[in-house]
């Protein structure tokens, strides 16, 4: 596994690190919401499958394969309102970059200035400042809004005459999104008496997320904060202002910094181990054999020496790997390579090796045929040499051939040095002289032989013959 892990090469960790970062950025983007949970018992479900798959289990791994389908579907149909309320409120900077704090933008000088106004005339109000955490699992009923923050807006809401003044209004960013939600109640017995329905309201959302919520007292006009299960009383104004900042824009003392960045760390290297270790299973998983029919690429370091036969084109390699490598496994990503460094002119003999062979990480080569390939190398040599015709069998006893001409007469044919400084006639493949019984023309080939050597002009491979016959001449005539 380590010799596997550490021939990984860049296409590999380009994948690793790119659904490292989506994983991360799903975290960031959902955590603290029920959607992120249930992602977590996904992921459980999928170590089960692979440990389930790895121990042969078939039915096992069938079954869990089949609920984490079911389960991506249930995430999307069940949360997908908590979905549509992570993406819709990211810009696309802040979706795939930026460290999200949905209420960052919040104009939280109005909310003061509404609250105030709310206390000031005893109206009462339920106000909530959603963070991370959804709240589709835990809240009721609610109206969508949608309408652009504004104190005269926010007032209006809780207008005693309002139809749905008895409800919470919701805000995200500059916008009232919901009013009229109902929130679940508090079943804590130690609240002050003096706290109603508003109140426990309230106490009960915080229990179970990480919204901020602002309520204001009809019958006392007085302002109370819930946020993490704990209460305060507002009697000034800076107070609420520096509270909801510090809820808008997170907590900014050095120590808070440094847990969020700690957090944000190991959530990418706990992403990091786990995208790494679902690709090690991937590319290992169940041993699979394949053969490849590969063509020899010849390297030269000596750019005037040429190969001019070899006892094979390519070799057929038998290699191994798991299913889904061994599928994705083209010819373009298979290359074997012979190296003519220290070959010299002549007939020479090159093992193929597994070094000469070059496959992605996670595939090995189990055998390769042929072995070993026979080349022959030498410096390409230009020679001019005449062509003679070739006869084969014999003309009639009454026939006689006087002339034959060759066209053209010589070609120029390139080979090794050492061939072609010994072949001084070329010849044309056999012509049979049985059935000649007139002069006339024949094309014939040209026999390279050996074949080593080639016309420097393929077009030139041929050549005209005009033979002339004739009556022998007999005594009696």
């Amino acid at each position: 596994m380590m010799a596997q892990f550490f021939s990984i090469g860049w296409q590999n960790i380009l994948d690793i690190a790119l659904n490292t970062y989506i994983l991360f950025r799903l975290y960031v983007l959902f955590r603290g919401t029920n959607v992120l949970r249930v992602l977590l018992a996904m992921g459980a479900l999928l170590v089960f499958r692979q440990v389930a798959f790895a121990m042969g289990l078939v039915i096992t791994s069938w079954v869990m394969q089949g609920v984490i389908a079911v389960a991506a579907l249930v995430i999307i149909v069940v949360f997908r309102n908590e979905i549509s309320l992570v993406l819709k409120t990211r810009d696309l900077k802040s979706f795939f970059w930026g460290i999200p704090r949905q209420q960052l933008k919040t104009p939280v000088g109005i909310i003061v200035e509404s609250v105030y106004e709310l206390a000031r005339k005893k109206i009462g109000a339920l106000i909530v400042l959603p963070l991370s955490k959804g709240m589709e699992s835990v809240v009721q009923e609610g109206i969508p809004w949608q309408g652009k923050l504004s104190k005269e807006m926010l007032v209006s809401i809780f207008w005693p005459d309002n139809p749905v003044h008895d409800g919470a209004a919701v805000i995200q960013g500059n916008r009232i999104t919901d009013v009229g939600v109902i929130l679940p109640l508090s079943k804590r017995t130690d609240l002050p008496s003096r706290f109603g329905t508003r109140h426990r309201a309230a106490v009960g959302l915080a229990e179970q997320t990480d919204a901020l919520i602002i309520v204001v007292s009809e019958e006392r006009g007085t302002i109370t904060l819930v946020r993490n299960r704990q209460m305060y009383d507002i009697n000034d104004s800076r107070v609420l202002e520096k509270l909801l900042i510090q809820h808008a824009g997170g907590d900014t003392s050095t120590g808070d910094i440094k847990k969020r960045t700690r957090d944000l760390a190991i959530a990418a290297t706990v992403c990091l181990v786990c995208v790494t270790g679902l690709w090690i299973s991937f590319s290992r998983g169940v041993e699979t054999l394949a053969t490849h029919d590969v063509p020899i690429e010849f390297v030269k370091s000596d750019q005037n020496m040429e190969v001019f036969s070899s006892s094979a084109s390519s070799v057929r390699l038998l290699v191994s790997g798991s299913r889904p490598l061994i599928r994705s496994l083209g010819p373009d990503r298979i290359n074997v390579k012979l190296d003519l460094a220290n070959t010299t002119a002549g007939q020479t003999s090159l093992s193929v090796g597994r070094n000469a062979v070059s496959l992605p990480p996670g595939i090995s080569v189990k055998s390769i045929e042929p072995s070993m390939i026979d080349v022959f190398v030498d410096v390409p040599l230009k020679k001019e040499i005449p062509v003679q015709a070739f006869w084969v069998g014999r003309l009639s006893t009454d026939l006689i051939m006087t002339q034959v001409a060759i066209t053209p007469r010589r070609i120029i044919v390139v080979g090794p040095s050492q061939v072609l400084e010994d072949i001084d006639t070329l010849f044309t493949q056999p012509i049979s002289l049985d059935g000649i019984a007139e002069s006339g023309k024949i094309t014939a080939g040209i026999a390279f032989t050996p074949s080593t050597i080639r016309p420097e002009d393929q077009k030139k491979s041929e050549v005209q013959l005009e033979y002339t016959v004739r009556k022998r001449n007999t005594p009696d005539s």
